[in-house]
C-alpha cells in the first residue's frame, strides 16, 4: 500500500529523529498521520478501505485525524457518547469530538463511535470517515497553551451518513483496536521527546557557561551542574526503557505495562527538565525568544495527551495487582 514494510522499530527511529525539529507541534502532527490514525486500518481494514484511505495517507496526499476524545470523555475512552447507528448499508453518525489534532485540515477521520447499546468495551467500532460529508461541522480551531503550530479542532456530527463498508475490521471491536493503537501512539510520543530534552539541557549548559551572576558563571555553581547531570541521566534511562519496550513489541509481546511506564516517565521528565532549565535561564527563559520557553509550553502536553499521567498509573497498578503475593 505504499509503505516500506519495515517493523515498528523504524517508526521509533523516525520519531526520535523528528525531535530535532525545534517545536512539538510538527512531530505530533506527523505522529498522528503515521502512528495513530492508521495502525488499526493497516491491521484490520479491508483491502478496499486500505486502497481508499491508507494509500493516499502514506503518500501524503491525505491528511488524517483521530476522532476519539470528546468534551466529556478524554482519557476515559469507554465513556464516549458519539453514535453510529446502522440503517441499511450506511451508518448514521451523531455526536462530536474534541481535541482533534489536524481536524481543521483532515481529509478523513479514524472515528470511534458506539455502534450498539451493549457493554462499553464491546459496543464501539472504528470507521473511516471522509471529512467532506454533509453534516460534519468543524466548530472551531482551539487556541492552546502550546503546540500552536498544530491545529486542534472541535467537531460535531449531525446525521452524517457513511457507507457501512467503511467499518474497520469487526463491529464492536473498536475499543480493542483503539487500545492497540494507543500503545504505538504512546511509544511514538516518548521517542519524540528524547531529542528535545537533550537539546534543552545542552542549550542550558551553553547559556549558563557564558552567563554571569555575582561575578561567577551560573554553570560554575555546583547546584546547577549537578542538576543538569542528573537530568541528563534521567533522559538516558528513559531512552533505555523505550528501546527495551520497542524490542519486546517487535517480538510480538504485550508491552502495555512498559509503554505506560515510559509514557508516564516521559511526561513527568518533560515537565522536570523544561522547568529546571528555564529557571537557570532566568528572565530570558520567560521570553518567547528562546527554545526552552517553547518546549516548556509544547511538552506540557506529554502528561495529558494520549492518556494522562493518572491513566498511566492506573494501568500500571492493574499489572502490579496480578503479581503473586508472598
Amino acid at each position: 500500500y505504499g509503505g516500506m514494510g519495515l517493523d515498528f522499530s523504524y517508526n521509533i527511529a523516525v520519531a526520535e529523529e523528528l525531535g530535532n525539529i525545534r517545536c512539538g507541534g510538527i512531530p505530533m502532527a506527523i505522529g498522528v498521520q503515521a502512528g495513530m490514525t492508521t495502525p488499526a486500518l493497516t491491521r484490520f481494514g479491508s483491502d478496499e478501505l486500505k486502497k481508499q484511505f491508507l494509500v493516499p495517507t502514506i503518500a501524503g496526499d491525505f491528511v488524517a485525524c483521530l476522532g476519539i476524545s470528546e468534551a466529556g470523555a478524554g482519557s476515559d475512552v469507554a465513556n464516549i457518547k458519539t453514535t453510529a447507528v446502522k440503517k441499511g448499508d450506511e451508518y448514521v453518525i451523531n455526536g462530536g469530538k474534541m481535541w482533534t489534532t489536524s481536524g481543521c485540515q483532515a481529509d478523513w477521520m479514524c472515528l470511534l463511535a458506539n455502534t450498539s447499546e451493549g457493554p462499553p468495551h464491546r459496543n464501539k467500532s472504528l470507521i473511516c470517515l471522509p471529512m467532506n460529508l454533509p453534516g460534519i461541522h468543524v466548530a472551531k480551531k482551539i487556541d492552546k497553551l502550546g503546540m500552536r503550530s498544530s491545529d486542534t479542532a472541535q467537531i460535531f456530527f449531525e446525521d452524517v451518513r457513511v457507507p457501512s463498508k467503511n467499518l474497520i475490521g469487526e463491529e464492536g471491536k473498536g475499543f480493542t483496536y483503539q487500545m492497540l493503537q494507543f500503545q504505538e501512539e504512546r511509544l511514538w510520543a516518548v521517542a519524540t521527546v528524547l531529542t528535545p530534552l537533550e537539546t534543552i539541557i545542552q542549550e542550558t549548559i551553553d547559556y549558563t557557561r557564558q552567563r554571569k551572576v555575582f561575578d561567577q558563571y551560573v554553570l560554575h555553581n555546583q547546584a546547577v551542574h549537578f542538576r543538569l547531570a542528573e537530568l541528563a541521566t534521567e533522559v538516558e534511562l528513559l531512552r533505555s526503557l523505550l528501546y527495551r519496550t520497542v524490542a519486546l513489541y517487535v517480538e510480538g509481546n504485550d508491552v502495555t505495562k512498559f509503554a505506560s511506564m515510559a509514557k508516564l516517565k516521559a511526561g513527568r521528565l518533560a515537565r522536570e527538565v523544561t522547568d529546571s532549565c528555564l529557571q537557570f535561564w532566568g528572565g530570558m527563559g520567560f521570553t518567547s525568544e528562546v527554545l526552552v520557553s517553547r518546549f516548556y509550553r509544547d511538552l506540557r502536553l506529554m502528561s495529558i495527551g494520549g492518556g494522562t499521567d493518572e491513566t498511566m498509573l492506573s494501568i500500571i497498578c492493574k499489572f502490579m495487582e496480578t503479581l503473586p503475593t508472598k
